[in-house]
């Protein structure tokens, strides 16, 4: 399956919901209530035939993400609704694992692969005021619970925002050379109502590679296939490796392989842009799957070449929660 650029689409990201039990200061603000009411929320059941629906028009990589993807009930059911899936050959998670520690178990029996975590600091405080409620001890059981139930490789995830946790960016990369850990680094990317602090804060990717090489010696960039975001590299005698994700000011969108269900429904087109295709409501109105499939097919087509950060295009109709990065 294609797009109009050629480029093969076949990964789908699948937000389970909007809510979060943290409010990270890059994707939420401090106040306000950004969640949809829950009738106007995928039911488990028409999230399973959506995914089923895709995987006939190639989709074969689902990632669930939220909000936080593991609040949403009957988590386990739906990954095991997911895994039974015809042509569906791989399920993640990307997740703030503060509940890991109780249901990664149940999870990895019943078909999930993997877990991309996300951690912004090894500062209990800076931690605390980044998540806004979030505590580090918690994921950090969290890591280990995942690691004990084989979600390998375990990915790390860290948004450096400006101000907040850019001195921390070398505690995070000397983790690769003690555990067989993806530590990955990610620009903060600008989004609806908090876009404004979100330009101010991103620190670029070649920022955070100087950090690390003068404090720990030079990166030996690693072979990279062009879909993955995230640019690998090692540490000299590391166990695990160090990604970079610079969507800001290194684009990859000429690899981007996937698409976005998000958790009302709408399959949106590119992370950065705010075009969407409406899957719910057609849904509900009593669509047939070939119907579905069509509107799914055509939202592929039209797929944007990449998001207009350079041209001053910022989306505005949605905040990262409600997209699930």
């Amino acid at each position: 399956m294609k797009d109009s650029f050629g480029r093969e689409i076949h990964y789908l990201r699948v937000s389970l919901t909007d809510r979060c039990n943290f409010r990270c200061v890059y994707c939420m603000p401090a106040k306000g209530n950004f969640y949809a009411p829950l009738p106007h929320l995928l039911t488990d059941a028409e999230l399973i035939r959506l995914i089923r629906i895709a995987a006939t028009i190639g989709f074969d990589r689902i990632r669930l993400t939220g909000g936080e993807p593991t609040i949403r009930p009957n988590l386990v059911n739906i990954v095991q609704g997911i895994a039974e899936i015809p042509g569906i050959k791989e399920i993640a998670m990307t997740t703030n694992a503060v509940k890991l520690e109780q249901i990664a178990e149940p999870l990895a029996r019943v078909g999930l692969k993997r877990v991309n975590i996300s951690i912004d600091t090894l500062d209990a405080e800076r931690f605390h005021k980044m998540t806004r409620f979030g505590q580090l001890d918690q994921v950090w059981r969290g890591i280990l619970a995942a690691e004990r139930a084989g979600l390998k490789p375990i990915k790390l995830n860290s948004v450096v925002v400006r101000g907040h946790n850019e001195e921390d960016i070398v505690d995070l990369a000397r983790l690769t050379l003690e555990h067989e850990w993806d530590m990955r680094f990610i620009e903060v990317m600008p989004l609806g109502a908090i876009a404004d602090f979100q330009m101010e804060s991103v620190v670029p990717v070649a920022e955070m590679r100087l950090r690390i090489e003068s404090a720990l010696g030079k990166l030996e960039p690693l072979d990279w296939d062009g879909h993955n975001p995230a640019r690998p590299h090692r540490l000299r005698g590391g166990l695990g490796t160090i990604g970079f994700i610079s969507s800001v000011t290194e684009p990859f969108c000429a690899g981007c392989d996937r698409m976005r269900l998000n958790a009302d429904g709408r399959l949106r087109l590119c992370l950065l842009r705010d075009n969407e295709v409406d899957l719910l409501a057609p849904l509900r109105a009593g669509a047939s799957d070939d119907d579905l499939r069509e509107l799914m097919q055509g939202g592929v087509w039209n797929k944007p070449w990449g998001h207009g950060l350079a041209e001053h295009v910022i989306a505005e109709t949605r905040i990262m929660s409600q997209i699930g990065g």
